[in-house]
């Protein structure tokens, strides 16, 4: 018979340790927000989001887009840093010692928990040298206003640094689907630059997700 010790690693269970009922902690008294460290965080009203867009358009006008994205690959690096630093201390280990299994599930409701949506990644093309993402419910697109073309611009640099930094290569991430314009969810397509040439144009002429990764992998 298994006892609870054989279990506990350093005196603890493992479990997720995003798990939004451990994580998030605050006093609706004082109005704070933490995390299980102690670290502050922050809640931001659709209202605020909603008015972030508008005034971004209203002062940059076409050059909003970049802004966010470039806002993305700030925010996206130091969450990276962030989220290795908590997983490393939690588990005893650095991120890169952790299973896939664990890495996932970790991302999975770290990005759920902070109220980002949902993400799942696909590495069916993997060997193609391509990862695709999808996330819904994104709070970021829901207040974007509706466009003819893909406007997850802020999750695009985040996903862009990230992996960069994960994998140790600057990739390229190109948003192939998007809910402002009437899709069912937000997907993206991770690889090296040279690579993801095509996909820019593909999107602009309205192909699936599903048409465009066809695309890239057929190129050879």
């Amino acid at each position: 018979m298994v006892s609870v010790a054989d279990l506990l690693v350093d005196g603890r269970l493992p479990g997720n340790y995003f798990a939004q009922d451990l994580y998030v902690r605050g006093s609706t008294e004082l109005g704070l927000l933490e995390n299980r460290r102690g670290d502050r965080l922050l809640a931001i009203p659709e209202p605020l989001l909603q008015a972030i867009y508008a005034g971004l358009e209203k002062e940059t006008g076409q050059a909003s887009k970049l802004v966010l994205y470039n806002c993305g690959r700030w925010w996206g690096k130091n969450f990276y840093a962030r989220f290795c630093e908590e997983l490393a201390d939690y588990y005893s280990q650095p991120l890169a010692n952790l299973s896939m299994a664990e890495f996932l599930q970790s991302l999975q409701q770290c990005w759920k928990t902070h109220g980002w949506g949902q993400i799942q990644l696909d590495i069916t093309y993997r060997d193609q040298g391509f990862l695709s993402i999808e996330i819904t419910h994104s709070p970021f697109t829901a207040a974007a206003p509706a466009s003819q073309t893909p406007s997850a611009d802020l999750d695009r640099g985040i996903l862009e640094i990230f992996f960069s930094q994960l994998t140790g290569r600057e990739l390229t991430c190109v948003q192939t689907s998007c809910t402002t314009r009437g899709d069912d969810a937000n997907r993206f397509v991770l690889g090296l630059g040279k690579r993801l040439q095509p996909a820019a144009a593909l999107v602009a002429n309205g192909q699936s997700h599903q048409s465009i990764m066809q695309a890239l992998v057929q190129q050879g």
